[in-house]
């Protein structure tokens, strides 16, 4: 299995590793800092690079066996010693992204009881449906005002890891539906967000929620009776 820096440290930008595996799929290595895509996140794309070679990676994603990097052109051999180096700002906006959209999660539940039916993130716009009866315009310009709000406060936000039994028995986590996590899953990664969410989550994250900025609600819509979409965008 690839050992995934992402998972402890969001910051990281490049790790030395060793390629395991080369298969029609793409590239798998030992180590890595790209995120494989899930949970609406997508995949890291970057670089491999190699004494006398390059490979573009066009995404990444997770499989039996490890974390693959697709490539784009040459690929290296089995064995071999590379650089692995994810595009930066893409993954950075990404990680404001999906922190704006915990933290709108947590308005909407706070304000509104509201769960969460799904999303999807693209470097900063991305969208949530919210178990809700109707969705204004209006609705969402107050919402957009609280979640700016919550975002300059400043949380700080920090990843655990969480016993099973105990994340189980916690009520927030079960809001977010933890009990659907694999039963093999033990620990759970969680994300807390000062003291306003804590989610089961396998995304990256920015330390603080003022490194988000603003936060525009650009459009609402109804997806059917009772599943109602918000999206949004950040500022700059």
């Amino acid at each position: 299995m690839t050992e995934e820096l992402a998972a402890v440290d969001a910051y990281a930008r490049e790790t030395e590793g060793t390629v395991v595996e080369v298969a029609e799929d793409g590239v798998v290595l030992d180590r890595t800092v790209f995120y494989p895509r899930g949970g609406g996140q997508p995949g890291d794309t970057g670089e491999l690079a190699w004494v006398g070679g390059s490979m573009r990676v066009a995404d990444t994603y997770k499989r039996e066996g490890g974390v693959v990097h697709v490539p784009e052109g040459e690929v290296p051999a089995p064995g071999t010693a590379v650089t692995a180096r994810i595009d930066w700002d893409r993954r950075y906006r990404l990680m404001r992204t999906h922190t704006a959209l915990h933290v709108l999660s947590s308005v909407i539940w706070r304000g509104w009881g509201a769960k969460v039916t799904g999303g999807n993130m693209e470097p900063g716009v991305a969208r949530m449906d919210f178990e809700l009866d109707s969705m204004s315009v209006e609705f969402g310009q107050e919402v957009e005002e609280h979640l700016n709000a919550a975002l300059a406060q400043g949380h700080p936000v920090q990843v655990l890891f969480v016993p099973r039994a105990a994340a189980l028995a916690d009520p927030d986590l079960i809001r977010t539906k933890v009990n659907l996590i694999p039963e093999s899953v033990d620990p759970i990664r969680v994300i807390e967000i000062g003291t306003i969410d804590k989610q089961a989550d396998g995304g990256t994250h920015v330390a603080n929620t003022s490194e988000v900025g603003t936060v525009r609600v650009v459009k609402t819509e109804s997806k059917g009776r009772g599943n109602k979409r918000m999206r949004i965008e950040l500022s700059s």
